[in-house]
């Protein structure tokens, strides 16, 4: 087993009680300085690449940046897709067979095989969808 430092545990928990938030290292920093334990922010991110090494967390590219996510299930083994809405940056974990599917399929008749962890399918949520379609703007 791994040694655990008390940065590592405190990092994890502050992950943890955003629940599927996304969040930026500097936004976990400065949560965790409020809670009373300041970690270096070179420190937060060595602990989140660990927390992203080992399932419990997914780092989405953005332009402005990296954004980290929980993990809903991380020790299921099951493959994980991202949804990111362009308009709002909301980021929710996609259960869906078809995906499956389609990895299937693109492994075996295009021989690409994707990594799901590391896809984020990018476009607009229905909340947005919505906001549009009542103000008339795209």
């Amino acid at each position: 087993m791994a040694y655990v430092t008390r940065q590592y545990q405190a990092v994890l928990q502050c992950v943890e009680g955003r629940d599927e938030a996304a969040f930026t290292a500097a936004e976990l920093a400065e949560d965790l300085r409020q809670a009373g334990c300041p970690v270096g922010l070179a420190t937060v991110y060595r602990q989140l690449d660990k927390l992203e090494s080992s399932g419990l967390v997914h780092k989405v590219p953005t332009e402005e940046g990296a954004l980290y996510q929980r993990c809903p299930h991380p020790a299921g083994g099951q493959d994980c897709f991202l949804l990111r809405c362009e308009h709002c940056g909301r980021i929710v974990h996609l259960d869906c067979e078809q995906m499956e599917a389609l990895c299937r399929h693109l492994a075996d008749a295009h021989h690409f095989r994707i990594d799901p962890r590391r896809t984020v399918l990018t476009g607009r949520c229905q909340t947005c969808m919505n906001q549009e379609d009542a103000y008339g703007t795209p």
